[in-house]
């Protein structure tokens, strides 16, 4: 579905070259993310007295990464594009050990191992020049979260699509040749999600992150 959706946006920017320039570039992206979740389950671990438990924390991580856009744009001052990753932003490897109710009266201690994969980070924006030279703009991303888990219960919490919103602020410079160059700055909040293995849920409460963004490329 997305692919289709970035298909048709692409087809609707070719549309507007007739009325409009057309911006192609490249990009290197770095960036810090901090994650806020939770973890429930049913039963209580080895020498707990409640029924369930409930693990709340936070997580950061660091991630570098290209990407390429495609931009329309009109009467000089407007901006509407597409920014697509090419790579994959894998997560490091949570563990941790967990006491899974066997019967009535026992209990195992299981190991989980969980890693995420973000693919086909996608964002359609649209950006106003405020400068000459400096821009402002702002979109909607969404990214899939693919889950690589070996849980001891033998179950899989599956795959899901965050979406969310982005914001930027930025410097281009185009030369007589029409190359030109950027720094960016952006902002990404993506909203939650939940995902159930068995009887064991892993809420994400929200994700976001902070990058800094050098671009290059051509206009026609």
């Amino acid at each position: 579905m997305k692919r289709l959706i970035i298909t048709t946006f692409l087809a609707c920017i070719y549309s507007f070259t007739s009325y409009a320039g057309v911006n192609v570039g490249i990009s290197g992206n770095a960036g810090v993310f901090v994650a806020n979740g939770e973890e429930t389950h049913p039963h209580a671990t080895a020498g707990e007295v409640a029924n369930s438990y409930k693990k709340i924390g936070d997580a950061y991580g660091e991630a570098a990464y290209g990407s390429v856009f495609v931009e329309a744009v009109l009467a000089d001052r407007l901006i509407i594009g597409v920014d697509y990753v090419m790579d994959t932003l894998e997560s490091e490897t949570t563990e941790s050990r967990r006491s899974d109710k066997t019967t009535s009266a026992t209990a195992a201690n299981v190991e989980n191992k969980v890693q995420v994969d973000f693919e086909d980070l996608t964002t359609i924006y649209a950006g106003v020049m405020i400068t000459e030279n400096a821009y402002i703009k702002a979109g909607v991303v969404s990214v899939e979260v693919i889950t690589n888990e070996n849980l001891g219960t033998g179950g899989s919490y599956g795959n899901t699509t965050l979406d969310g919103t982005a914001f930027g602020i930025g410097y281009n410079k185009t030369m007589d040749n029409g190359l030109f160059v950027r720094a960016e700055g952006n902002y990404m909040s993506f909203d939650g999600t939940s995902l159930t293995s068995g009887d064991m849920t892993v809420k994400l409460k929200n994700l976001d992150g902070v990058t800094g963004k050098l671009s290059v490329g051509k206009s026609f």
